[in-house]
């Protein structure tokens, strides 16, 4: 009883898990491309490479690279995006535009 039984030890004749042979196609590739085209089935290769150059992308390097997360009404988020857009800046920049200003006009109390 230290021999394994084989499962398969009954089966006869050809292994039942063998392959079959493989068969021709029904049709020649050239007709198949033709029937294909006439019905406008789109081919399953792969895309050509597009002739255009991607653009670069725009990456600004300004060493700014920590977040910020605040909580603020939807008001107050609403005017702090107009300003950026007005002024054309980032939202970073206008930050810190705003913080240089605070400085300015408020000295520090101790």
């Amino acid at each position: 009883m230290t021999e394994r039984v084989d499962p398969f030890a009954g089966v006869g004749g050809p292994p039942a898990f063998a392959t079959r042979p493989r068969k021709e196609k029904p049709f020649a590739n050239d007709a198949l491309e033709r029937i294909a085209e006439k019905h406008n089935f789109p081919s399953r290769e792969a895309r050509k490479a597009p002739t255009t150059q991607k653009r670069k992308p725009r990456t600004y390097r300004t060493g700014r690279n920590c977040n910020l997360n605040l909580k603020a009404t939807s008001e107050t988020i609403e005017r702090y995006h107009k300003l950026a857009e007005e002024r054309g800046v980032t939202n970073a920049r206008l930050l810190e535009l705003a913080l240089d200003a605070l400085e300015k006009a408020e000295p520090t109390a101790n």
